[in-house]
């Protein structure tokens, strides 16, 4: 009765180019960003997803609309990435340097880690309900990532965030994650 889940992180944005976070602003797609997600396509094209879901925010909606090219694609507001409140159209820096501080703690005027993982657990429950034994494909954004690996593979949130593709560089075209 296992879910299999296939997450995506969506393109390059203007703001990623600029170091600025972007958190629930729309976020364009940098010229970089729309060619990585018209690659994708082609790297994962054997796969067969049985429904694809993206975030609301303009950045994830692209990325999937030209990563599934001709295919429905459904938007859904708990893949949004972290609310960083008076932090976001701000320099990274300003805070990614010690993310954990707002794992309980919600960005000021924001919300949490936590509050992103009770989303994204939200999510999960939903498609236990509605996708059993059906390969999902999820196009969003770094928070939501970290709440899967802290929700499906267990990790704490410190754990998630040192250990997170960005910090390495090491992107690939797809995780995979098992709901049970």
């Amino acid at each position: 009765m296992a879910i299999q889940i296939t997450y995506f992180v969506h393109g390059t944005t203007t703001d990623n180019e600029k170091h600025l976070a972007t958190g629930w602003a729309g976020g364009e797609l940098s010229e970089k960003g729309i060619q990585q997600a018209k690659e994708l396509g082609p790297l994962v094209a054997g796969k067969h997803f049985d429904v694809i879901f993206c975030s609301d925010l303009k950045r994830a909606i692209d990325s999937a609309n030209l990563n599934f090219p001709n295919r429905e694609i459904i938007q859904d507001s708990r893949l949004r990435e972290c609310n960083y409140g008076d932090f976001a159209q701000q320099p990274v820096d300003s805070f990614e340097a010690d993310m954990t501080k707002w794992v309980d703690k919600p960005y000021p005027n924001g919300e949490s880690y936590k509050d992103v993982e009770t989303r994204i657990a939200d999510f999960l429950e939903f498609l236990k309900k509605n996708y059993q034994q059906e390969h999902i494909a999820l196009v969003a954004h770094q928070a939501p990532q970290l709440a899967l690996d802290v929700l499906l593979k267990g990790k704490t949130w410190q754990q998630a965030i040192a250990e997170d593709w960005h910090c390495a560089k090491a992107w690939q075209p797809g995780w995979e994650y098992t709901l049970e």
